[in-house]
């Protein structure tokens, strides 16, 4: 029950924050916006986000995920001019963080490490599952009702995902003893934290190329419909629950979390090369190569997330997902207006072969992290020095 509330609520708000690319052409007509203005609206959540993650996960430590995400998801919800729809979309942003790290945190408090992986991994659908919603949902809402009748579809899905979390969601029962918490460092002191939020933002750059650009590019330079283009962003969000499941289920096997997490970026890396070098390819090899990137761009995030509650431990847990996802907030919230910028400046084959040093130079981070136990310690790094904090 605990599983299913914290998904459906993630999913609700993912609509928003990972759907939103869907509906860029019927936006960018609608108001009239240039590739720049559009990747600004398009990360214009990710800012709002990015403003209040941390506190967000930090309240839940300290009030329960219940009335974090409760709250957080009711505040989430139209507007005649650009300046207007950035702002509201910003302030949803703002609010609708609320669920990510609470929604993380009773998936650590109420499953053990040996089912941890697989359970993070299921409430990370959430994010391909409201992506390809809103991929499949909102062109057809803005074509047959306008741009309005799709954003009050958003609104009304965070209201109904808020009330889901409020009935449903409950404190985990006392801990297990393996569960108890060694470690109490801040996660802004810890070292192992910041790699591993530093090289997950850097996986990120390519997961955001594909996910958030690929109906732009698919429309706008390969002149497919909207239909068919937000068509491959769903197959992207489709087959990305299934890699999301998979990762989590094999990190459980192997007993590791960084380990499978490395694996997936030397794949991520191969595969955005290769989707780079294929842009004027034919559509029948061209969105394939797309695919498969944008699958295993969505793939690692329940891994990264379960590697920082671990690291942190159960008490800490709501802070680092915080944490983790106000780094990966930075990048959410800036890519979308420098890719955009980037694209009209060169190319897209440029900006997607750039975007290939992301998962390339996240490796060497995330090479340099322990894998965290059970208790919250790491193998081969017990603690860290007071001079390397």
């Amino acid at each position: 029950m605990i599983l299913g509330a914290g998904t459906l609520a993630q999913a609700s708000f993912t609509t928003v924050s990972v759907g939103l690319p869907a509906l860029a052409p019927a936006l960018r007509a609608h108001y009239r916006l240039s590739l720049g203005e559009t990747g600004v609206v398009l990360g214009a959540v990710g800012i709002g986000m990015l403003l209040t993650l941390l506190p967000w996960g930090v309240l839940a430590d300290r009030i329960g995920e219940r009335a974090v995400i409760g709250i957080g998801l009711a505040g989430a919800g139209l507007t005649s001019s650009y300046p207007a729809l950035v702002v509201v979309l910003a302030v949803a942003g703002a609010f609708g963080a609320s669920v990510n790290a609470a929604s993380g945190r009773a998936v650590m408090a109420w499953f053990g490490a040996h089912e941890r992986g697989l359970a993070l991994g299921i409430r990370q659908t959430a994010i391909p599952i409201g992506g390809a919603l809103a991929a499949v949902v909102l062109p057809w809402l803005a074509a047959t009702g306008g741009t309005r009748a799709a954003l009050f579809a958003l609104a009304g899905g965070c209201l109904a995902g808020a009330c889901v979390a409020v009935v449903l969601m409950r404190d985990a029962p006392p801990r297990a003893p393996e569960a108890a918490v060694t470690d109490l460092r801040s996660p802004l002191r810890d070292l192992r934290m910041w790699l591993l939020a530093g090289g997950s933002t850097l996986y990120l750059t390519a997961q955001m190329a594909i996910t958030v650009f690929v109906v732009l590019f698919l429309h706008d330079y390969r002149h497919l419909s909207t239909t068919a283009s937000a068509a491959v962003l769903a197959a992207i969000n489709v087959l990305g629950i299934g890699s999301r499941i998979g990762a989590g289920r094999w990190s459980d096997h192997l007993h590791a979390r960084l380990r499978p997490l490395r694996y997936v970026g030397i794949a991520l890396t191969v595969a955005m090369a290769l989707a780079a070098a294929l842009v004027d390819a034919p559509l029948a090899v061209l969105i394939p190569a797309l695919i498969l990137a944008g699958v295993l761009g969505i793939s690692w995030n329940g891994l990264s997330f379960t590697a920082a509650a671990e690291t942190a431990g159960l008490a800490r847990s709501g802070a680092a997902l915080g944490f983790q996802q106000t780094a990966l907030g930075v990048l959410g919230a800036g890519f979308p207006p420098a890719f955009a910028a980037l694209v009209e400046a060169t190319s897209w084959r440029t900006a997607f072969a750039l975007c290939v040093l992301g998962p390339a130079l996240g490796l060497v981070a995330l090479w340099k992290v322990p894998e965290p136990t059970e208790s919250g310690r790491t193998r081969g790094m017990s603690a860290i020095p007071p001079a390397a904090r």
